[in-house]
């Protein structure tokens, strides 16, 4: 029995989730031979239109198959994929890890819709493990849901409200994965810096860092996915700073460089608070690498404003860089607010681009004769170092293995590094 298809739209957690959608499927005898799951995304209406054209691609190609969609889109807009002809079911994100919802049995004429009401689910769903096959780290989801309010954002109405996975359990995950021989763990969520005040004592996320370090002391490296500077407190920001098994890689939720246009977006930091952060991480330790999410071209940015979030890529040395243009999305205040020309947006976001680029450059190059420790990809001629620079290797390594390196030199957009006897 072979195992169905699975077609992963948008960010890290819904690959993550993907993952664990498959184990799960697989567990419970889920016949994939005739069957191909889209695990959509919403994040923008470019997101919604790469899903609809990933479904019919699919479909294309596997005219015999059936077709379900889940994930973010499917939740927020069901009707709009039930009414795809290719489509043969739709099933909601709190639906997904309910293996029944995907028994399509005999078909009506009608797609079938499995979507709960996503702001009632006030606990997680019990995870898997997302150990991957073709990866040499693995994912944890350690939250869902959001419950913050950007005027861009409508990923709540496709998550819903925050809710923290118990640290016990997420303990009992990594174990696991180390178990499997995974030396990374990235821990993921939603907005993982909301983690914990929905559960028993209101642990922090910076707790369930020092529990997991604690209780699995085989785990080389502990990685976090994007954090929103402002819920960075001190325990947390002791970790980040001073603890040699959390990767010195802190990417930041930013989304722009002006304190107006922040205020739009309803982000809860300043300008000032994100580059005071940055200077105090790296003060205590200078080797962390920044990175950051930046939307390009947010309703009523007007030069001055598109200016300083050019230029917070320098004061905050943003290397590792996700640049968004902005795009409306249905159903969001920001899409009723005054948008910016379309060329525009793509001109500032090629630009915001560059900029990182050209730091990103700046950076590899002052790695080159450092030590590092890399640990190699599936094909063994490559991999990540600590601070998340991509390293090709002199030799090949084994998946998985931890490679001490000498930084001697690039290629392209990544370090070269000889393997040390």
């Amino acid at each position: 029995m072979s195992a169905p298809e699975m077609i992963s739209m948008g960010c890290r957690l819904n690959i993550a989730e993907s993952e664990t959608l498959r184990q799960n499927l697989a567990a419970n005898n889920i016949e994939g031979d005739n069957l191909v799951i889209v695990n959509s995304c919403a994040v923008t209406n470019e997101a919604v239109r790469q899903t609809r054209q990933a479904i019919r691609r699919a479909k294309k190609d596997h005219p015999e198959k059936s077709i379900i969609v889940t994930g973010c889109a499917a939740q927020i807009d069901p009707g709009m994929f039930a009414a795809m002809p290719e489509i043969s079911a739709v099933v909601g994100n709190s639906d997904k890890y309910d293996a029944d919802n995907f028994k399509l049995g005999v078909q009506s004429n009608q797609p079938d819709i499995r979507v709960s009401d996503i702001m009632r689910i006030t606990e997680t769903t019990p995870h898997m493990v997302s150990a991957f096959a073709d990866r040499s780290r693995a994912f944890v989801e350690i939250q869902n849901g959001c419950d913050h309010r950007c005027t861009f954002c409508i990923i709540p109405f496709g998550r819903g409200n925050s809710r923290s996975v118990p640290a016990g359990e997420v303990v009992k995950q990594v174990q696991a994965l180390v178990d499997k021989g995974f030396q990374e763990v990235v821990l993921t969520g939603v907005d993982v810096t909301s983690y914990g005040p929905d559960l028993p004592g209101e642990p922090t996320l910076g707790m369930l860092v020092e529990r997991i370090l604690k209780h699995v002391p085989e785990l080389a490296r502990l990685r976090l996915s994007s954090l929103d500077g402002i819920e960075i407190d001190d325990r947390l920001f002791d970790l980040l700073t001073g603890e040699a098994r959390l990767m010195p890689h802190v990417h930041l939720s930013l989304q722009s460089g002006d304190n107006m246009i922040l205020k739009r977006m309803k982000r809860r930091h300043s300008r000032e608070q994100a580059i005071d952060l940055v200077e105090r991480l790296k003060a205590r330790r200078p080797e962390i690498a920044i990175g950051a999410d930046i939307i390009a071209g947010f309703p009523t940015e007007d030069d001055a404003m598109f200016a300083n979030s050019r230029s917070i890529i320098d004061q905050c040395d943003i290397v590792h860089g996700h640049i968004f243009p902005y795009s409306p999305k249905q159903g969001t205040p920001a899409a009723k607010m005054p948008q910016v020309d379309g060329q525009l947006i793509k001109k500032r976001a090629r630009i915001l681009r560059e900029a990182v680029a050209r730091r990103a450059q700046a950076w590899r190059q002052s790695l080159i004769g450092s030590k590092q420790t890399v640990l190699a990809e599936i094909s063994g001629d490559s991999g990540y170092s600590e601070n998340f620079a991509r390293v090709l290797l002199d030799a090949p390594a084994n998946k998985g293995q931890m490679v001490p390196v000498e930084i001697t030199g690039m290629q392209d957009e990544q370090l070269i590094g000889r393997i040390a006897a």
